[in-house]
């Protein structure tokens, strides 16, 4: 059936996302998912939701989540875009806002959607490489560009920006929309969102996957300046005008308010990956500083895709990456403490056998 397919389909290079096994016993530390539940209030809020209301369109402007990220960060409705996942929100980013005469600007080593956004909607994009300590350097991307999009913290890196770098970064290019991924942001990492009063060329997008628990409810947001929201507006209204149903926008409201839950989850997550950090770098692994719910591990002495081998055949699944570069790493998850040493109870074990 290929042959009925267009000619940018035939080009393209689909996003490969981790896998979602179904194993008794597993212990799933390769896709990022938060290792405890949605806030109980998200939870009750969707329950309640479920009714015969269902038969009803969503409202198609979602202005009761733009009102809870507004009332969390101290914004207007009119700079909050919110959509079906962040990656639905990074889609209509790339349409509406990076596709310019100059080409978009992002990191070698970064998420893997970005040059599949750029294929499927002919963007031009040139990467720029990390430094030899796997970082960002602002200072790299002061070039000719039309636009510019990192993820602080990185992934699959997990380094982090501190403010003053991202402020750079922004205010060296007025005339250039710059885009700050913040998917991992609250596990360590400081959010741009401090800087929307004093620059209109800048969004961040965040999502309720990671540190709300959510990633099965599919909700993401950006915000900005309204000109900017206007013209993500305009694209997704031209695609798809009810992106957020009532259960997700009722669960979403709910998982943004509860910004104590969302604290409270985090820090267990953050303590828990400096347990890990150190019980790996006991077994000598090298592991890069992370603001992210996972870490970017390395073994000077054992082929990652052999480790990831040898801990799937313990129902332990990590993420191994074969790009150049990083074809040494290991991306793995921040579990439960328990899961956590699961993991480096098998990786003594696995060591020597390796």
């Amino acid at each position: 059936m290929s042959r009925y397919w267009s000619d940018v389909v035939h080009g393209l290079t689909p996003y490969t996302p981790g896998e979602q096994v179904q194993m008794p016993g597993l212990v799933k530390l390769n896709t990022n998912e938060n290792p405890y539940g949605p806030s109980p209030r998200a939870v009750a809020a969707m329950q309640a939701a479920v009714g015969d209301q269902l038969r009803k369109y969503s409202d198609p402007g979602n202005a009761a989540v733009k009102d809870a990220v507004a009332r969390r960060y101290g914004l207007a409705r009119e700079q909050v875009f919110v959509g079906n996942s962040s990656d639905e929100v990074l889609a209509h980013t790339f349409q509406a806002l990076l596709k310019h005469a100059l080409p978009l600007l992002c990191p070698d080593i970064s998420y893997s959607f970005y040059p599949t956004y750029c294929s499927l909607y002919g963007i031009e994009a040139v990467q720029v490489p990390l430094n030899e300590r796997y970082e960002i350097d602002v200072a790299d991307y002061n070039r000719p560009c039309g636009a510019i999009i990192i993820a602080n913290p990185n992934a699959p890196t997990g380094i982090g920006l501190p403010l003053e770098r991202i402020e750079a970064l922004v205010a060296a290019h007025p005339d250039q929309v710059v885009v700050i991924d913040e998917a991992y942001v609250d596990f360590g990492g400081q959010s741009a969102i401090a800087l929307l009063g004093r620059y209109d060329n800048l969004l961040v997008i965040q999502t309720l996957s990671k540190s709300r628990s959510l990633a099965g409810l599919r909700v993401g947001y950006a915000v900005g300046h309204p000109d900017l929201i206007a013209g993500l507006e305009r694209v997704k209204n031209s695609f798809n005008c009810y992106p957020l149903g009532q259960v997700a926008q009722a669960g979403a409201v709910a998982a943004i308010d509860d910004a104590a839950y969302m604290e409270q989850t985090s820090q267990a997550i953050i303590a828990t990956r400096a347990w890990l950090i150190a019980q790996m770098q006991a077994l000598g692994f090298d592991v890069l500083p992370s603001q992210a719910n996972f870490i970017f591990a390395r073994h000077p002495g054992h082929d990652a895709a052999q480790l990831a081998a040898g801990l799937r055949e313990r129902a332990i699944l990590v993420r191994h990456f074969k790009q150049l570069r990083i074809d040494q790493f290991l991306r793995i998850s921040i579990g439960t403490d328990g899961e956590c040493a699961q993991l480096v109870d098998a990786l003594k074990a696995l060591l020597p056998a390796v």
